[in-house]
């Protein structure tokens, strides 16, 4: 009587292992990954700031933890895309460049708000005090809720030179000089404060010379 059993074997074996197929497959995803990624790490396009780009201030960096916190990147995003529809609504589109000092960084793709990346010195400080206060004042359509608890709270200035220090080990150029004068940068200030000098401060640093000389042209 012929032997019916039937022993899988090669590619068969695969496909009717479900063990085996995870761990091919967690491998292969791996492999793919980091060839995509590794690479990256190695590219000055990716690595080396651009050309006028500054870190933040401390005012700003406590500014873009609020923005952080309050979740403003859910609805708005910062990177602007190398098509003619995003560039003649937001400006020049993003770089890597410009984002090596942000950690993370802020791009995502979710746009219930506009892109933000080049906001900086398009509007008023006024102009942004109103609209976190009560966006309706200034856009009647807006769906965007208000921040008025920002207009009270205050920076905590003793957080500011280790958060800095924290960033310097990551590779954010900051002196000693600006560790040590952090925290009497963001004495008194509010956490409205710093928003509006991190919103203002967005995309500004590293813009080409002939959209910054049009950016200030339009003030």
């Amino acid at each position: 009587m012929a032997d019916t059993h039937h022993k899988p074997s090669g590619h068969e074996r695969i496909e009717t292992s479900n063990f085996l197929m995870i761990v091919l497959i967690v491998v292969a995803v791996a492999f793919g990954g980091l060839v995509e990624i590794v690479p990256l790490f190695f590219q000055r396009s990716t690595t080396q700031a651009a050309e006028g780009l500054k870190p933040y201030t401390a005012l700003q960096l406590a500014g873009r933890d609020v923005y952080i916190r309050e979740g403003c990147y859910n609805c708005h995003s910062q990177m602007i895309r190398p098509f003619r529809a995003e560039t003649l609504r937001y400006g020049d589109y993003s770089k890597a460049g410009e984002f090596v000092y942000d950690h993370p960084f802020q791009w995502g793709s979710k746009r219930t708000g506009p892109d933000l990346h080049r906001v900086g010195g398009r509007y008023s400080d006024e102009w942004h005090r109103v609209h976190l206060m009560n966006p309706r004042d200034v856009v009647p359509e807006s769906n965007m809720p208000s921040y008025p608890w920002l207009a009270t709270a205050q920076v905590d200035p003793a957080g500011m030179a280790p958060k800095m220090t924290a960033l310097r080990r990551l590779g954010v150029p900051y002196s000693d000089a600006e560790v040590a004068g952090a925290a009497e940068a963001v004495k008194g200030k509010t956490e409205l404060d710093a928003l509006i000098a991190y919103l203002q401060g967005m995309g500004v640093k590293a813009q080409p010379a002939a959209q910054a000389a049009a950016t200030g042209a339009a003030q």
